[in-house]
């Protein structure tokens, strides 16, 4: 894992939670969201620093985070897509795998890390992305009801993924939902980039379309299911939050 090098979006508000600070910093079990996350990193003992792309109020992240990190500013709020792309300069040169993971993700285990890594290393597709198979949306799943959706071709493998402000009804009935946890081959990733468009619901330059942009190039697309159900979860709200430290392990 010597070529891997992670990048975590820390640059959303946390406006649903009624706080003025970076979602990174809403605390869950005493710790802020961006803290639980860097030390599931750490476990992994990558020899690459990760990168964290920083927006609204970057300086209290860094301020209760440290400076000891790889810090890089998303100037705009214009989507994960260009997130990432905001990245690029800071990453290290003998990277060759992009694992791209969010800061709203506390419960994050390093088991599911390295089994998105391991396979990704072992298949050598374009992209892998890790998966949420939910029974239903009822009680904490219900936090789960706006991921967006993985949509399967008919040989069974993944051909895309549909925010759910852009998907049908009939696409809002799937169950395998996208946690946003993605390994990326670097070189095609960072050639690829550019060609993601704003044309969605959002205005917004979504990582997800690259799945697609991926699979329109006969690109292999793997994907591996979460370790662990709760780790999909990813509060927006107090409420959500609530339900993540009753039910997280």
């Amino acid at each position: 894992m010597k070529n891997v090098q992670i990048i975590i979006l820390a640059g959303g508000k946390s406006k649903r939670m009624n706080s003025d600070d970076p979602k990174a910093l809403a605390m869950f079990r005493g710790r802020p969201f961006l803290q639980h996350v860097l030390d599931a990193v750490s476990s992994l003992n990558l020899t690459i620093k990760p990168v964290i792309v920083v927006g609204h109020k970057k300086e209290r992240i860094k301020e209760v985070l440290g400076s000891d990190h790889i810090y890089v500013e998303q100037a705009l709020q214009l989507g994960t897509g260009h997130a990432v792309k905001s990245a690029k300069s800071s990453v290290h040169k003998a990277h060759k795998t992009i694992l791209v993971i969010s800061t709203d993700q506390p419960t994050i285990s390093k088991e599911t890390m390295e089994r998105i890594i391991s396979k990704h290393l072992e298949k050598k597709p374009t992209i892998t992305i890790a998966t949420v198979l939910v029974p239903d949306f009822e009680e904490w799943r219900s936090g789960l009801r706006h991921f967006g959706r993985i949509i399967r071709g008919p040989d069974k493998q993944v051909v895309d993924i549909i925010e759910f402000k852009d998907a049908t009804e009939k696409e809002k009935l799937i169950k395998e939902l996208n946690p946003a946890m993605y390994a990326f081959d670097a070189d095609w990733l960072w050639e690829n980039i550019d060609k993601l468009k704003n044309e969605n619901a959002q205005g917004e330059y979504y990582l997800t379309d690259l799945i697609k942009l991926a699979c329109n190039q006969n690109k292999k697309v793997e994907a591996v299911p979460v370790s662990h159900l709760i780790e999909g979860l990813q509060p927006n709200t107090k409420d959500e939050l609530k339900l993540l430290e009753k039910f997280a392990p």
